[in-house]
């Protein structure tokens, strides 16, 4: 009976894990990506907060 080849299936693993992480990775970009006028309006509040602890 033949060795099973445990080297062949971490490897295996390994490249699923970083096909999984690059595909999580671009969905985070993508719905980054859509989301950036709620962040300005966010920091345009930010700003008016530290223009009123200034005076």
């Amino acid at each position: 009976m033949a060795k099973p080849n445990y080297s062949y299936e971490k490897r295996q693993k390994e490249i699923a894990k970083k096909k999984k992480k690059e595909e999580k990775r671009l969905q985070k970009a993508k719905s980054v990506d859509s989301q950036p006028p709620a962040a300005e309006a966010l920091t345009g509040s930010d700003d008016k907060a530290a223009t009123t602890d200034e005076t």
